[in-house]
């Protein structure tokens, strides 16, 4: 296959993904050779040779073959360091234009800013050093957010941007952050990268203005290559700050450097957030950290057990022990690890063995804080109020589909999520027998797997009620 041919190629494949996939991943590809019957193509990272492999494998092999008809497979391949551009805003329009197999000539690396009395003023924030990705713990829930983290933090072409990473309390935005900022401080120490709170974002521009510094303020945000924000919430009703971060925000993205934004929800769901941020925030990749499932709490409580033992190994944990914690510590996180933080720890200082009784009596309090009952009742009111329906509706005799189906949401939960039997179950919603209530169950399940609406909705009353 020719240099020629591959650039023809590439402009089909541009008709066909569209112009932001191949943007974001059919342009740094790069024509290596064809011998063997195995078409040798080189992708900037490893994320991107796998996902390229996945999503357009097919494809590509199928164009290919049209030029070369002894081609039978692809293979993928990463790209030597010196021809990834880092990030985008270092490649010319006119090579990413072009689409031909020679790799564009490489940009100089940005060069090491010297310190100055204006970058003293404002330091980025410390970065904790037990927050990388050797140390998150993947999981179902988190697949999505570390595999875009993992993503940003290879460098390479700007293909998410923003990033946006937001969920509750204690599921890992922050940790995920911090590794990034590691990942790329570590294997880009070019890079000019800032991590900050929203809040610390906002005190520093109140300072700034105080100051009368403003413009040293706007310089120093403007001329970072990575700006990472975390809990933009807290700028809601700042107008002030609102104003210079969307201009901040703007003038990066023009010069296509990189952006990572994490919240406690959406993006369009933050209250007294200006809509064009709110706008800005939604053009990149959205991505949601998901309550935790048990096997990814048991998956933390083991990876940290592992570590406590490599620093006192004569300490015995009993079979069961995580299992329990993993079981009946489920809303949060650093409350689970602070669980065994507390545990181990007690466990050192009085020289005992780590038992299930152990467990019970040193953590009675954080364990009868996680006993929050959820009711039939509440299940009822936030069903109703989801599906903007009456509770009356919901409980009364009608059949009709706008009130049926939600009571049968609110069955599937109840069932799920309170110890109360069908017959139990049955009598709060107006005394229905238990028979019915096993109908409205089996069939939520059944709509959960073929519905992407009733899956949706079941997951967000479910993170609703656990809040």
């Amino acid at each position: 296959m020719t240099t020629e041919q591959w650039g023809e190629l590439k402009k089909q494949l541009l008709e066909t993904v569209g112009e932001s996939n191949y943007r974001n991943w059919i342009e740094p590809l790069q024509f290596v050779d064809s011998t063997g019957g195995v078409a040798r193509i080189a992708a900037p990272t490893n994320f991107a040779g796998t996902y390229v492999s996945r999503n357009y494998g097919d494809l590509i092999l199928h164009r290919i073959s049209s030029f070369d008809s002894g081609v039978r497979r692809i293979e993928f391949s990463t790209a030597p360091a010196n021809t990834q551009a880092i990030p985008a805003a270092r490649r010319t329009e006119a090579a990413a234009a072009a689409g031909a197999a020679a790799a564009p000539a490489p940009a100089a690396a940005p060069a090491r800013r010297p310190v100055s009395a204006r970058d003293s003023m404002l330091p980025p924030a410390p970065l904790d050093s037990r927050f990388t990705f050797d140390t998150f713990v993947v999981g179902k829930p988190n697949e999505l957010a570390h595999a875009a983290a993992r993503r940003v933090a290879e460098g390479g072409p700007v293909t998410f941007n923003p990033l946006f990473l937001y969920g509750g309390v204690g599921l890992g935005k922050t940790h995920l952050m911090h590794a990034i900022a590691w990942e790329l401080k570590t294997s880009h120490p070019e890079l000019n990268v800032v991590y900050l709170s929203a809040e610390q974002f906002m005190y520093r521009f109140v300072q700034a203005l105080r100051d009368k510094k403003i413009m040293d303020f706007k310089s120093l945000f403007r001329s970072v290559d990575v700006l990472m924000v975390d809990d933009v919430q807290f700028i809601a009703g700042k107008d002030s700050t609102q104003e210079e971060f969307f201009h901040t925000f703007n003038a990066l993205i023009d010069q296509n450097r990189q952006i990572i934004i994490s919240g406690d929800c959406p993006p369009g769901e933050m209250k007294d957030m200006e809509e064009r941020i709110k706008s800005r925030l939604q053009c990149g990749l959205v991505v949601d950290l998901h309550p935790t499932d048990y096997e990814l709490r048991l998956g933390i409580l083991q990876s940290k057990t592992d570590s406590f033992r490599a620093q006192q190994p004569d300490l015995v944990i009993k079979d069961g022990v995580l299992e329990f914690l993993a079981h009946r510590i489920s809303t949060n996180v650093r409350v689970l690890e602070g669980a065994l933080t507390r545990l181990f720890a007690f466990a050192s200082l009085v020289g005992r063995e780590i038992t299930l009784e152990l467990a019970q009596d040193c953590l009675s309090d954080i364990l009868r804080a996680s006993e929050r009952k959820i009711t039939v009742e509440e299940i009822q009111r936030r069903v109703s109020d989801h599906y903007n329906i009456r509770l009356s509706d919901m409980l009364g005799p009608k059949r009709v589909r706008s009130f049926a189906r939600p009571r049968q949401v609110a069955m599937y939960l109840a069932k799920q999520m309170t110890s109360r039997s069908l017959p139990e179950i049955g009598r709060r919603f107006g005394g229905r027998d238990h028979t019915t209530v096993l109908h409205g169950v089996k069939r939520i399940e059944e709509l959960r797997q073929q519905d992407g609406q009733i899956a949706e909705d079941l997951e967000m009353l479910r993170r609703a009620l656990e809040a």
